[in-house]
């Protein structure tokens, strides 16, 4: 029989030995990773047909089913006393940091608000958010680590050339949130995968054991037949490797038959058993990376970084009296100015400006010093009676 089915047949729909590539790339410099914006921006391009929308509210459902799933093996496995990876000791410990996260996706991306966000023409993300490409370029070269910091230098370098618009700004943390979700259930399902393959391998090497007379064919066939999944495949090796190395009975044999596989490669069993732990080790880093990331976005004052890279709050700033308005009265404004955008021809930027350039005084008014005063708030003509006539003057 084999081992792997055998092992894995509880697991319902999920499975734990199809895996996807971490999202995780070369790592950057923040000034390198500025330099990466700028790039990034120039090449994605928005698409205006809604046809191409991308939904991701089926995948951020199915990630967390993934890792509960994964969550519940984890945990069965270590109070098996089996040996599990610090990846997984991550996991397992901080769990509910990662269901504080799901709940977060789920209450702060309704379906209305995710329409309004403009998606990607092109590129493996075609349909979805903008916003959400740059997460995933910032969660790629920076191996899920969150530095406050260069995220600000990452988004101000980005709008040097293609600036955002405020709905996007304030998807930043629940993009990041989702992308790390995202590398969290593909390494998720590494981890799963492995301890399966390290299980399988432990069996057969139980089963083996008893039978002292077995011949070296025989061993190699109950080998071949024990593995049903290529994925898993290096991990069964590694473990097979380890401990066959302390028995007797036709082992090596088997070993002299392991380093032969195709499936090795090119390298020894040596070589396949360092690559195992380079492997492993890179995902614990990762892991480790996730959580403590979730726990910085969760924490972060997320207000004050939208102040900091919006255009459009850059813009009003120009109006002395806006930066020292509380954050409720700034908000009103700025949702103003984003409805304004939406039923017009002009950008957020030129709405902003457009209200400013109201605000500033003429040589010839003689109003009296209070209502000259109002007349130079832009929320005049943003939030209050003269907003018909800045509609007016955009069309």
């Amino acid at each position: 029989m084999q081992i792997f089915r055998r092992l894995t047949r509880y697991r319902g729909a999920i499975d734990f030995t199809q895996f996807e590539e971490p999202i995780r790339a070369e790592l950057f410099s923040a000034e390198r990773l500025e330099q990466h914006a700028q790039s990034l921006a120039t090449a994605q391009t928005v698409t205006k047909d809604p046809a191409d929308e991308r939904a991701l509210g089926p995948r951020v459902r199915e990630n967390g089913r993934v890792l509960h799933e994964a969550h519940t093996l984890i945990g069965n496995a270590a109070r098996q006393r089996r040996t599990i990876t610090p990846a997984a000791e991550w996991l397992l410990d901080n769990f509910h940091v990662v269901e504080d996260q799901l709940r977060d996706i789920r209450e702060h991306l309704p379906a209305s608000y995710y329409r309004k966000l403009p998606k990607l023409a092109e590129g493996h993300l075609r349909g979805y958010p903008r916003v959400y490409g740059l997460a995933w370029a910032i969660v790629a070269h920076t191996d899920s680590r969150f530095d406050a910091a260069w995220l600000v230098g990452f988004v101000r370098a980005y709008q040097r050339v293609q600036p955002l618009t405020i709905g996007e700004l304030w998807a930043v943390p629940i993009s990041l949130r989702i992308v790390l979700v995202e590398n969290l259930r593909r390494l998720a399902v590494r981890i799963v995968g492995s301890q399966i393959a390290r299980q399988g391998a432990d069996k057969f090497v139980d089963e083996l054991l008893p039978d002292t007379g077995t011949r070296p064919s025989d061993l190699i066939d109950r080998a071949i037949h024990s593995l049903n999944s290529a994925a898993l495949w290096p991990a069964f090796a590694v473990q097979l490797v380890q401990r066959l190395r302390y028995q007797t009975a036709g082992t090596p044999a088997l070993l002299e038959w392991l380093n032969r596989e195709p499936a090795l490669g090119d390298g020894s069993t040596d070589e396949i058993v360092h690559a195992q732990h380079a492997g492993q080790a890179a995902a614990n880093l990762t892991v480790r990376n996730l959580i403590t990331s979730m726990r910085a976005i969760a924490a972060f004052d997320w207000r004050t970084f939208f102040e900091e890279v919006s255009l459009v709050d850059a813009t009003l700033r120009q109006h002395a009296g806006y930066g020292a308005m509380d954050f409720k009265t700034r908000d009103r404004y700025r949702h103003a100015i984003e409805e304004l955008a939406r039923g017009s021809a002009c950008s957020e930027i030129e709405v902003a400006a457009a209200a400013i350039a109201r605000t500033r005084p003429q040589p010839a008014d003689t109003q009296r010093p209070t209502t000259q005063s109002r007349l130079q708030d832009p929320g005049l003509y943003l939030v209050a009676e003269g907003r018909r006539a800045l509609e007016r003057a955009l069309g």
